[in-house]
């Protein structure tokens, strides 16, 4: 036996990997599948369709019900409650157990709630205490009940504190360190009869706009966005309140604080986009280069992962 076992743990499965470390007064039911290098602390019961993937951390106090599963490099936290039946009522069972997914590098903070049929994506981060009812985004970190999403991992937040000028110039704000994003102070004008902004397409606009869109009384600062496109240019303007976009291109990712009418965002394609954390009274304007079109559209992270490394691919070819 090339794994550990307290003497006072009981484990009734056989499929257990090398390198893992049960501890005391844990109990694994014999349906079950454990990994390698995974280390399960003190009272966590695992029951028998469940999976966990390698170096997985489970903390004291976790019980595992049939229909979860956990990827690769997950960590739960201490007195995390999952669940697996949206009405559970004594002796009555459902055919089937909702599937619950917590994927590969994802964290789940001490004492949070994860409802059934929920998955929570690549390398996102789940507050302590916060009450999962939706699925969460990859890479997303979410807190409160319900959770809600207040940033993202390994992004860099700018423009917090940007106060537009009055000037008559475009002008290119920062450097942006995600392919062919560029975030633009459009002109302004200002005077007593009020504030006027400028774009010209083709020009600070870098394409002729073919259709436009107006996103605004978002409820609850929900999100919005959560998809790229593969020919498909935007361009984004918040004309009132503010809102926060994160961008992505498969390696770098950047989060930029719209909150003035004369500030522009070039989206190029081929960029992972998010909008969230909306004000009460925001109002995005978003111009796009080409008519809708639902093939455009990349709607998974994964599959947009994949698509931009065949790309990297192709130009190296």
């Amino acid at each position: 036996m090339d794994y550990f076992i307290h003497p006072q743990g009981i484990c009734e499965s056989v499929k257990i990997g090398s390198g893992t470390r049960i501890w005391a007064f844990t109990h694994i039911l014999p349906g079950s599948k454990i990994g390698q290098d995974c280390n399960i602390c003190d009272f966590v019961f695992i029951e028998n369709d469940v999976t966990v993937g390698d170096r997985v951390t489970i903390k004291s106090g976790v019980q595992l019900w049939d229909g979860v599963t956990l990827e690769n490099d997950v960590f739960i936290g201490p007195n995390v409650t999952f669940t697996n039946d949206k009405y559970p009522r004594s002796k009555v069972y459902p055919q089937s157990f909702l599937r619950t997914t917590i994927s590969s590098g994802a964290s789940i903070g001490a004492n949070a709630t994860i409802l059934p049929g929920i998955t929570i994506h690549k390398n996102a981060m789940v507050g302590a205490g916060a009450v999962v009812t939706k699925n969460v985004p990859p890479n997303a970190k979410v807190m409160g009940n319900p959770a809600r999403i207040v940033g993202y991992s390994n992004s860099k937040t700018r423009l917090k504190s940007l106060k537009p000028s009055s000037s008559s110039e475009l002008r290119l704000i920062g450097k942006t360190e995600v392919a062919g994003v560029k975030v633009q102070e459009l002109p302004l004008v200002s005077d007593i009869r009020g504030d006027l902004s400028v774009g010209e397409f083709g020009k600070s606009i870098p394409f002729e706009a073919k259709r436009y869109f107006l996103v605004f009384n978002i409820p609850g600062k929900d999100v919005r966005g959560e998809h790229a496109h593969r020919i498909c240019e935007q361009y984004l303007i918040c004309v009132k309140g503010s809102l926060n976009v994160m961008v992505d291109d498969g390696v770098n990712r950047e989060e930029y604080h719209l909150n003035s009418p004369n500030i522009g965002l070039y989206l190029p394609p081929m960029v992972w986009s998010v909008q969230y954390q909306y004000s009460r009274d925001a109002v995005l304007l978003v111009f796009a280069s080409h008519y809708y079109d639902p093939a455009d559209y990349i709607r998974d992270y994964d599959d947009f992962l994949m698509e931009v490394t065949q790309d990297e691919d192709r130009r190296a070819g």
